[in-house]
Parts: structure tokens; sequence; C-alpha cells
């Protein structure tokens, strides 16, 4: 198993490379040229591995079993995470292209500020009445899987505040 101190160097050096435009670059020809997207970003992942010195092959299977060796480092688990989700964040951007994943991360970022409304304005009612207000709003996702979903209108949590009066 790779060492903590070698598994957060990885995820840095990962994070750095990534953010360069030259990677972003190569990942994205990579993609126009019909190639995953994960596939590049394994591929310096491997190339991260043996700059250090580690067998790419024991350290990507390293990275599968970092929940069960390092399940109660807290600080590892979060940075690990971080490197998952940058990973998803570059081929993503690959694959969309840089405007249309600026346009993705511009609905994300308003659809997160409408949920803080809500959450906010639920926060006026009492703890029965926001586990019923959720619990609607829960049944709403269940059935719808667009991401405006996940919201209620003010509208909506007065409808169920009211309907349990």
């Amino acid at each position: 198993m790779l060492s903590r101190e070698q598994l957060l160097y990885l995820f840095d050096r990962f994070n750095t490379l990534t953010s360069q435009p030259d990677v972003k670059k190569r990942i994205a020809d990579a993609v126009n040229d019909n190639q995953e997207a994960v596939a590049v970003t394994t591929a310096i992942q491997e190339e991260i591995l043996k700059e250090m010195g580690v067998d790419p092959t024991h350290g990507l299977a390293c990275l599968g079993k970092i929940n069960m060796e390092y399940e109660n480092d807290q600080d590892l688990m979060i940075s690990f995470y971080k490197f998952v989700a940058k990973e998803e964040m570059v081929c993503e951007e690959a694959e969309l292209g840089p405007d249309e994943y600026a346009e993705r991360l511009q609905s994300q970022q308003t659809l997160h500020q409408q949920q803080l409304e809500m959450l906010k304005h639920m926060r006026n009612y009492g703890a029965d009445d926001q586990s019923a207000i959720l619990e609607k709003l829960r049944q709403k996702m269940e059935k719808e899987f667009e991401s405006e979903a996940s919201l209620l209108s003010v509208e909506e949590i007065k409808e169920i505040v009211e309907s349990r009066a």
C-alpha cells in the first residue's frame, strides 16, 4: 500500500498537472480522437507514479484500497475525494468543451444557491414541519431526475406545512 505521504503527493501533483492548459488540451485532444478522457487521466496518474518510483499497476491498485486502508484518516479521505472529484471535473471539461463546461458550472452554482435559499426558508419551521418538507422533497426527487427536483418553492413549502396543520 502507498504511504499517506505518497498518496497526498499523487493527489497534489495530479491536481497541479490537470490544471495546466497543455494537460487540459492533451485530454481534450484525446476525447476529440474518440478516446476516453478517463484513459488519459489514468495515464497521467501512471506517469506521476513512475515519477515517484512506484510501479503504476501497484499504485493504481492502491487507489482502489484507500477506503479500507485509510478509512479512519479523515484528512486523507477528504483529499482522496477531492482527487476523485478533480478527475471527474477534468474529464467532464474535456468532453463538454470549455464553454459548455463553464455553462454547466454556472447552472450548478445557481442551483446550489437556490437550494441554500430553500434551506434558509425551511429554518422558519419546526423540526416536524422540516421533516415533512424533506420527505416531500425526497419523494419529488425519486419521481423526477432533473436537478431542479431538489428544490421546493416557498409556496410548495407553505402548502406542505399548511396541509399538516
